[in-house]
């Protein structure tokens, strides 16, 4: 300190002043970022349930806030590009109009679309039930994607390409999501390879590294030693369990083996018959709908249980699935560790899949062209119009029918059973006891309805705002619920493996919005009664038809990019780098071994030595 004070007397004002200025920048620049923490969405909340739940259930509500940011930021992205030019257009700002173009070389029966608007004296509980099925005042406004048969914007000189912008938009939301994950999953991942690394040295994070210090309440801390205690049982379990599977002779593998393929044919089945009640659910609902607005012979309350049948199947199945697969699995002698893995890959599948069973349901109802006056449409037009439109619907009501699930479960399940677990002695009441807060089952319940999101944006460009409101509130209920209603589970998983297993599960459920957006993008005949694509074949050829405006050079350049000649050499070179990485990733491992190798001969080295100065000494 007193050499760094001599020189700086030596040095001339202008240096004293850029070094105090330095450090003066430094410490507002740690200060601003320090006072930032705080306008940080829910801080306090999550700093206040780690302190006294741990990291574990934490970092369930820090997913739950990352999905709530990411559709936020998705809603700015439609809404800016999409919304924004027409509502900008229809009230004049900067001199704007619509331009419209009529369709071209089309059967004039596939440009008729009547929206069932409600027109004259209208009732209070049939705007309720346009509010929950997505019809009815709804149906025409910038909700879905019917409200959007627009072809271009002029602000003041400037052309504004509303179907190029509404597909650009699409493919931009898509991957700021897989960007976003991707960003997040990559520590989780290098933590998850860090403690799956050595059992031995998972041993010893458990024993000396296990505690969280952050855990400031005296239940979260006894919560916390049963936890390490679990976690030590369960390792002891899979050791054991590895020894017997090692001491298995023929007989009992060709019964284990045998058993298990029994029972994973039973899965099998189980998935079939939910699949299956998906797609005839979906059937029968949309065709008794469309029958029921011809003929309005049913009641509205009739109406709206024919139109939610799909949305209370797929929660039926996603509630029944998940229990006896749970109870399938203590016959399969797993060790404890993989029956969690397996049980929540299975339960995964079911809530995915069931939402791609749905899209193909409703894919083989608009395709379903068995009269020959559909077919210059390419879709039934006569039960889909605007088929865009009636996607976007079902996806609406999965998401008004998943959040009315949410907050219907803990009023009528989770505060009478608190309810009764504490004022009734009754041993079998007891026995139940608090419902346990899991954490990978509420995990599976979000991503559903965020995958839900993806597939949905393109028919309905406002549907994630509503997601962001949905988990905004649902962040409170499930606050709540912990504090008031639940006890935190006695089986906890790891942080690091929990939040990568949150961030898979989550790509999984973008992975597989690809299909059904990019099947109704580049596969299905899009709507010529409404929507931005109207006067395309589908909504991909606006790509090409905005390409053929440019100049000669740009399309050789962007055609040249489609073509084969730039594919395979572009898929060698990436072959090439990706071996490359993989080698050179083996080669680190390598690496890393023979440093655990070495760590391991010096301590030896050190104990021999100091066995030799013990003796030399006595």
């Amino acid at each position: 300190r007193d050499s760094q004070q001599a020189e700086t007397e030596r040095l001339s004002r202008w240096k004293k002043w850029r070094r105090t200025s330095s450090k003066s920048l430094k410490k507002a620049r740690s200060e601003v970022k320090d006072l930032s923490s705080y306008l940080v969405l829910w801080h306090h909340d999550i700093h206040s349930i780690e302190g006294k739940y741990g990291t574990g259930i934490q970092s369930y509500f820090s997913f739950l806030r990352f999905l709530v940011l990411l559709n936020f930021m998705i809603f700015i992205l439609m809404f800016s590009f999409v919304t924004l030019p027409i509502i900008i257009s229809k009230y004049g700002i900067f001199n704007s109009t619509i331009a419209y173009i009529s369709p071209k070389n089309i059967e004039e029966n596939c440009t008729i679309y009547e929206p069932s608007s409600n027109k004259g004296l209208v009732y209070f509980y049939t705007y309720l039930k346009d509010l929950f099925s997505g019809t009815g005042f709804l149906e025409v406004t910038s909700l879905f994607y019917g409200y959007y048969t627009i072809d271009a914007v002029w602000i003041s000189i400037m052309k504004y390409n509303l179907p190029l912008a509404y597909l650009l938009a699409t493919f931009a939301y898509l991957a700021l999501s897989f960007i976003w994950i991707m960003k997040r999953s990559v520590e989780g991942f290098m933590q998850n390879l860090v403690h799956d690394a050595d059992p031995f040295q998972s041993y010893c994070n458990k024993i000396f590294a296990g505690w969280d210090f952050c855990i400031t309440d005296p239940n979260a801390a006894r919560l916390k030693q049963r936890s390490l205690r679990y976690e030590l049982q369960m390792d002891l379990q899979e050791e054991k369990l590895k020894q017997k599977i090692a001491e298995r002779t023929t007989k009992e593998k060709i019964r284990i083996y045998t058993l298990r393929i029994c029972i994973n044919i039973i899965v099998f089945a189980i998935l079939f018959a939910c699949f299956y009640s998906i797609y005839r659910v979906t059937v029968f609902s949309q065709e008794s709908s469309n029958v029921s607005i011809r003929n309005d012979t049913r009641t509205e309350l009739a109406n709206i249980l024919v139109q939610y049948l799909p949305s209370m199947v797929i929660t039926l199945a996603n509630f029944i699935g998940p229990l006896i697969f749970s109870f399938l699995i203590r016959f399969e002698d797993y060790t404890p560790a993989f029956e969690i893995k397996l049980t929540l890959m299975r339960c995964v599948f079911i809530r995915l899949a069931s939402i791609g069973v749905l899209m193909f349901s409703l894919w083989s109802q608009i395709s379903n062209c068995s009269t020959d006056k559909c077919k210059p449409c390419g879709y039934n037009y006569k039960l889909y119009p605007c088929w865009e439109s009636d996607v976007g619907q079902e996806m609406y009501k999965l998401m008004i029918f998943d959040f009315i699930v949410i907050l219907a479960v803990p009023l009528c399940v989770d505060f009478p059973r608190k309810l009764l677990v504490t004022h009734c002695s009754c041993k079998l009441i007891q026995w139940f006891g608090q419902k346990e807060f899991q954490i990978s089952d509420n995990v599976l319940e979000i991503i559903y309805g965020q995958t839900i999101c993806w597939i949905g944006t393109f028919f309905s460009p406002l549907l994630p705002a509503i997601a962001t409101i949905k988990y905004f509130i649902v962040f409170y209920v499930k606050k709540i619920i912990l504090k008031h209603t639940s006890k935190p589970a006695g089986r906890p998983i790891r942080v690091s493996g929990s939040n990568f297993f949150f961030l898979a599960v989550l790509l999984i459920g973008l992975i597989l919005a690809f299909i059904p957006l990019g099947v109704s993008i580049a596969h299905i005949p899009s709507s010529k009664a409404c929507g931005p694509f109207r006067n395309f074949n589908t909504s991909w050829e606006v790509v090409p038809d905005t390409i053929l405006e440019f100049s000669t050079g740009l399309q050789q350049v962007f055609f040249g990019m489609a073509s084969e000649a730039f594919a395979v050499p572009f898929l060698m070179i990436i072959c090439i780098i990706l071996f490359y990485i993989i080698a050179l990733a083996r080669a680190h491992k390598r690496v890393v071994e023979q440093l655990r190798e070495q760590l391991v001969l010096e301590g030896r080295d050190k104990m021999f030595l100091i066995r030799k100065i013990t003796e030399a000494q006595k």
